[in-house]
């Protein structure tokens, strides 16, 4: 197995091959999770003088729930909505590319810098989203970038809905 940080850096590269290789690694997952919670933890040490320190603990167990419904609705718009015919994924390798997909989102550890927590997060987030759509089109093996294109921003967009509301249910504000 590779090390968990040169498979990092080779996501946040683009690296086509990382995502095919973490789609066939089953044992992948917790390096997968990891990715998603190191990814959270950054973002809420980089908004913590923002947001706060009970939104370091929120924002990690938002971003392990929206990770999970993430790779679920992108599981089943690509393969059941948007397929095409050589397209054959399960949930599992959603799962782990979707999640070594995040390892842009570190960055957003210099949101503790002041002035920099907007632009940091929205490089982060467009980064991620670049990363997710590579993960997308390797997972569902597609040969369309704007198949995936299309599934990754429907999911985003339901994804960043839940979190959302999950904010809102435990009462912080979400404010750019």
């Amino acid at each position: 197995m590779e090390d968990l940080f040169s498979r990092m850096l080779r996501a946040a590269k683009l690296d086509v091959h990382l995502y095919e290789e973490v789609e066939a690694d089953e044992g992948a997952l917790p390096q997968a999770t990891l990715v998603v919670v190191l990814s959270s933890l950054a973002a809420g040490v980089g908004g913590i003088f923002s947001y706060g320190f009970m939104a370091l603990i929120t924002g990690t167990i938002a971003a392990l729930i929206g990770w999970y419904v993430w790779a679920f609705l992108t599981y089943y718009i690509g393969t059941k909505l948007l397929p095409e015919e050589q397209t054959e994924a399960d949930y599992g390798q959603l799962l782990r590319t979707l999640g070594f997909a995040s390892s842009p989102g570190l960055i957003r550890v210099l949101g503790v810098i002041p002035g920099l927590l907007g632009i940091v997060n929205f490089i982060a987030s467009v980064w991620m989203l670049v990363t997710m759509v590579i993960a997308v089109r390797q997972a569902l093996d597609y040969k369309s970038t704007l198949r995936a294109v299309v599934v990754c921003v429907i999911g985003w967009i339901i994804q960043l809905l839940i979190i959302m509301l999950f904010y809102a249910l435990f009462g912080f504000s979400i404010t750019m």
